[in-house]
């Protein structure tokens, strides 16, 4: 009996030390995995906490760096250049145009400095054209008839591709055409205009060289019809003198001087003021005398405009300090040939000009 009751009393405690140490094992089995899964979940972030890509969040053009897609629509950068340009042009002591020269006929002289020529052609290239045209009361009678048919001269004589910007002036300046390769459009507008009010030439002259700047072509020059008496401008003499002095633009005048106007003081006036005006640009005046004469001297121009040497350097030493540069271009004729004169601007201001 009594070893029954060892036995049974052992198998008790053998079952109990089992049970409790299976108990133990699962305790801890289940602590480890409740461990684990607290570790995962503090790895993780929540789903709904990840960043979205809208399209408010995505980078604009603007803000791309160099090398992504949209780099183009940034900022349009502006090169600046010391490349000083001009025209030239060559005539012989006969006044004919002399063409075929090429780069080492010419010198050029900054500030009595020889410079290298960097750029040269000789090519008949097309001109960005500005005809400021007088249509004031003291261009009455026969003078703007005149000045117009004389003008069709000089449409038909110049380059198929040149580009006309149509100023008229009376009181006011005004544009009539702007950007146009057709010529007979500039001659009908002049067609039935009227002679009336007084003269803003200087105000025109200042809107033709902002409008051929603009221009088309690199090659950009005004042609200037009238009596040169100015008496209702804004602007004066020498606020346009000064920006042709800053400019590339070249001015040719026709005055057309009526049968009481040579020897007045008015015409004497006009006279100079288109004289200077044209000098300072490397162009030239002309008054004629006749209705002939004024043909052959617009014909002469639209020549010239496409017999012209165009030229190029870099001066030595380049300072943007806005001070004034006397240029000097002198041309060697080749053996066989008399004398050649050189005619352009006479000087440029030292500024940076956008590239």
């Amino acid at each position: 009996m009594k070893s029954q009751r060892r036995i049974a009393f052992r198998v008790a405690l053998v079952s109990c030390l089992a049970f409790t140490l299976v108990s133990l094992i699962a305790l801890r089995f289940t602590s480890a995995q409740e461990q684990k899964e607290q570790k995962d979940q503090k790895g993780q972030k929540p789903e709904a906490s990840k960043p979205q890509l809208t399209p408010e969040a995505s980078p604009s053009p603007a803000t791309q760096q160099p090398g992504q897609q949209g780099r183009e629509a940034g900022p349009i950068e502006i090169a600046n250049t010391d490349l000083v340009t001009f025209t030239v042009t060559v005539t012989d002591s006969y006044g004919r145009y002399v063409s075929g020269l090429d780069k080492k006929a010419f010198k050029v002289f900054d500030d009595k400095a020889e410079q290298e020529i960097q750029y040269f052609s000789d090519d008949d290239s097309p001109v960005s054209v500005g005809i400021i045209f007088d249509v004031s009361g003291s261009m009455g009678g026969d003078k703007i008839r005149k000045a117009r048919e004389a003008l069709s001269r000089f449409i038909q004589t110049s380059h198929d591709s040149d580009e006309y910007f149509l100023i008229a002036f009376n009181s006011r300046a005004q544009l009539l055409l702007d950007k146009t390769r057709d010529g007979d459009a500039v001659l009908n507008k002049l067609t039935f205009v009227e002679t009336k009010g007084n003269t803003a030439l200087y105000d025109a002259c200042y809107l033709g060289v902002e409008k051929v700047t603009r221009g088309a072509h690199q090659k950009r020059a005004l042609l200037l019809i009238s009596d040169g008496q100015d008496n209702n401008s804004r602007y004066t003499f020498n606020n346009v003198r000064r920006m042709l002095k800053e400019s590339d633009v070249v001015v040719y005048s026709i005055g057309i001087l009526g049968g009481n106007d040579p020897g007045s003081s008015l015409g004497m006036e006009g006279q100079s003021i288109l004289d200077e005006l044209s000098a300072v640009s490397g162009g030239k005046a002309f008054f004629p005398n006749t209705s002939a004469e004024m043909d052959e001297l617009f014909e002469r121009i639209a020549l010239e405009l496409r017999h012209q040497y165009s030229i190029g350097y870099r001066p030595k030493e380049f300072k943007p300090d806005g001070r004034w540069h006397k240029l000097k271009v002198k041309v060697t004729p080749p053996r066989g040939l008399p004398h050649l004169f050189a005619r352009s601007r006479d000087g440029y201001y030292a500024i940076t000009n956008p590239k």
